[in-house]
């Protein structure tokens, strides 16, 4: 595996703890929690790694994924 597939794999099994965390939220506002988190606390290198990513793995994170903006606000 290489570095770049071993950062990617990290990267995916972050956003799946922090939907862990998110995930006893109300469902209406788990997603949009999981991406406010990410977007205030990731680089914005981090959140374009997260967003090219396959649409696999955690569903909450794939619900999350169009709230995950590039740019910080």
């Amino acid at each position: 595996m290489s570095a770049s597939e071993r950062n990617t794999a990290k990267l995916a099994r972050m956003a799946g703890q922090i939907a862990d965390f998110f995930r006893a939220y109300p469902d209406a506002q788990a997603a949009s929690s999981v991406a406010e988190h990410i977007n205030k606390f990731w680089t914005p290198k981090m959140r374009a790694e997260l967003l090219a990513m396959p649409p696999s793995g955690d569903p909450l994170v794939a619900r999350a994924m169009p709230f995950i903006k590039l740019e910080r606000q």
